[in-house]
C-alpha cells in the first residue's frame, strides 16, 4: 500500500477532503494522507478552509508512514521556505510630564500583612523548638 511512499519524499496530490484538524490529501488512486492543521502553513491556522479548497492540487512532504495502522503523515508547510521576520522597531517609552507623581521611594517601609517566606520560616523554626509546642 504505502510502500511507493517514503519519509522525506515530495510528492504533488489533490485535496480530497477537509476536517477541522486537517485536510485529506490523495498521493494516487489507492494512497492518501493526513496534513494536520499544524502542517498547512507557517504561522496559526484558524479554519483550514480558508487556506485550502476540496480539488486544490499541492505540494506535500512525507512526515511519517505508519504500515501498520495505514496511515500518511503530510506537511504543506515543510515545502516551503520559512517566511523572514523583520524586526519590530523597540516600543518608546512615554516620557514623563514635569511635575507628575513620581513612584514612591524605596525607603519606604514595605506594606503590612503578608510576611516574607524568609520571615515566617525563621518563626516557624522557633515555635517547632520551643518544648511548650511539642506534642508527646
Amino acid at each position: 500500500m504505502t510502500t511507493k511512499f517514503e519519509t522525506g519524499t515530495v510528492v504533488t496530490g489533490k485535496v480530497t477532503g477537509i476536517q477541522p484538524y486537517g485536510a485529506f490529501v490523495a498521493l494516487d488512486e489507492e494512497t492518501q494522507g493526513l496534513v494536520h492543521i499544524s502542517e498547512i502553513t507557517h504561522g496559526f491556522v484558524k479554519d483550514v478552509n480558508e487556506h485550502l479548497n476540496v480539488g486544490d492540487e499541492v505540494q506535500v512532504k512525507v512526515l511519517s508512514v505508519d504500515e501498520a495502522a495505514g496511515k500518511i503523515s503530510l506537511s504543506i508547510r515543510a515545502t516551503q521556505e520559512a517566511p523572514v521576520e523583520e524586526e519590530k522597531p523597540a516600543a518608546k517609552k512615554p516620557r514623563r510630564r514635569q511635575g507628575s507623581v513620581k513612584p514612591a521611594a524605596a525607603t519606604e517601609a514595605a506594606p503590612t500583612g503578608f510576611n516574607t517566606l524568609k520571615d515566617k520560616l525563621e518563626e516557624w523554626i522557633e515555635q517547632s523548638e520551643r518544648e511548650d509546642l511539642i506534642k508527646k
